[in-house]
């Protein structure tokens, strides 16, 4: 046996009349195609289900199983505590995903209570989970559960996962059902949670369109600008699900979209007719990764290149003092540098220094390079497996200069350095969140344990950026 139905569900708790009141009946058509979606599964013959949340603990370095025999969770942070939920855990089924992740270099681990301790996260399943179970139990489906947490990989990497969940069924010889709980844009109207973009629509226009066509392609090469726009969180899981489909002919049906509160709420139901070995994509999925990777770092700049092979040569062993590297005359001056480290759009370390410690750039850029990866306070160590995953940047600071008021800031075009006694605290220009120069600021001034209303003086500077 092996995966035998797909499904993708929202997670809106208004969506429950408990929660939602009178409120739940603007999603009535959510509501209906959940319940029909719950009918389905239980049709399939499904005898385990595999779920996965946006909302579980994420973690940048794999994909978390919950692992506790029983799992609960209820609705009390949404004012309904009387809904709750125990589900077993299919021990079997879970421990074989992580064997086939293994063998397809997927990093996945099994999340006890020990390791819950340790990481300080919470066990309890989390609305991606009680929301859409609240309707699968409604439809009569009671079923062990492989609780799964979204990972933050590449595209292909997370489909890779899907495929290693359809794998371990195969092994397990139990058929599984997988659903991928999921919200998509939140920022559709003015009102909506995450704000307004226009993004947002086209989006889930966008995202409906080629679920209900089963257009992996498209699916896969989404535009990552459009996806981080669109403020949605359930692009991901749906990558992870379509994974468990490989090899498969679908029939792929939308049973409902709306988003009369401002996010988008789409039901789907994607269930397996047969063998398609031409549908058999993760290897072609992978060549394109790598071409695309390939392609990127040939057009990085010069010092993006020496932060690159820098912090490679030191994760290999095989790193040296930075005079390895060529000098060229435009970064022959002392400088002060910082260099970012981005993953899957996510920050993965963020070192530098406001002033020169070295003779120039290069040098300044190849040890900062080192310590954005392996001492940034915030991240583990990037592993040696990570680094084509890696967008880098590298930013050279012009000298800063005082300034007097918030007013001659400009969070695009200049950083700014706060300080205190010997606390300061630094913000580079351009980055995505920081709209405003109060915004600008008051990060500064947490970076630098700076009290809101303890007095401080401001710097700002520019910074030439390389990528």
């Amino acid at each position: 046996m092996s995966v035998v139905f797909c499904g993708i569900m929202p997670h809106p708790p208004i969506a429950l009349p408990e929660v939602g009141g009178e409120e739940a009946d603007k999603v009535l058509a959510t509501r209906e195609a959940m319940l029909e979606l719950g009918r389905r599964i239980k049709e399939s013959g499904a005898q385990s289900l595999v779920m996965i949340s946006p909302h579980a603990p994420v973690f940048g370095d794999g994909i978390a199983i919950n692992s506790l025999p029983e799992t609960k969770g209820d609705l009390s942070r949404f004012g309904a505590a009387g809904v709750s939920f125990s589900c077993s855990y299919d021990q079997k089924l879970g421990e074989e995903i992580g064997r086939q992740a293994e063998d397809l270099q997927i990093p996945v681990f099994e999340l006890d209570e020990e390791l819950a301790r340790q990481t300080g996260v919470d066990l309890d399943l989390d609305h991606g989970f009680t929301v859409p179970l609240y309707y699968l139990r409604q439809a009569g489906v009671e079923l062990p559960l492989v609780p799964c947490s979204m990972g933050v990989f590449s595209p292909d990497r997370l489909y890779a996962f899907g495929v290693a969940v359809k794998q371990a069924a195969k092994v397990a010889g139990t058929p599984v059902a997988v659903v991928a709980s999921g919200d998509l844009s939140h920022r559709l109207t003015r009102h909506a949670p995450a704000g307004y973009d226009e993004r947002g629509k086209e989006f889930d226009r966008k995202l409906v369109s080629l679920v209900g066509a089963m257009d992996l392609a498209g699916l896969m090469n989404l535009d990552e600008d459009l996806c981080e726009g669109a403020g949605q969180c359930g692009l991901r899981p749906i990558l992870m699900m379509l994974g468990a489909l490989e090899g498969t002919a679908v029939k792929s049906e939308v049973l409902s979209y709306e988003g009369p509160f401002g996010v988008g709420y789409m039901v789907a139901s994607l269930e397996p007719t047969g063998d398609a070995p031409e549908k058999q994509w993760l290897k072609q999925l992978r060549t394109q990764q790598r071409s695309k990777i390939e392609s990127l770092q040939k057009q990085e700049s010069y010092l993006v290149q020496v932060a690159r092979e820098s912090l490679t040569s030191y994760l290999q062993g095989q790193w040296k003092t930075s005079d390895r590297y060529p000098v060229p005359e435009a970064f022959s001056e002392a400088a002060g540098a910082f260099v970012s480290l981005k993953k899957d759009g996510h920050l993965r370390g963020c070192i530098g220094t406001t002033g020169p410690t070295r003779a120039n750039v290069v040098e300044e850029v190849a040890y900062n390079a080192v310590s954005a990866g392996t001492r940034d306070p915030r991240f583990y160590p990037v592993r040696p497996d990570e680094l084509d995953d890696l967008a880098i940047s590298v930013d050279v600071l012009l000298p800063p200069e005082p300034i007097q008021s918030v007013d001659q800031l400009d969070v695009k075009k200049y950083g700014v350095i706060v300080r205190r006694d010997r606390r300061s605290g630094l913000l580079l220009p351009d980055l995505e969140g920081v709209d405003t120069p109060e915004q600008q600021v008051d990060i500064a001034r947490q970076k630098a344990g700076i009290g809101p209303h303890e007095k401080i003086t401001l710097e700002r500077f520019g910074v030439v950026r390389y990528r």
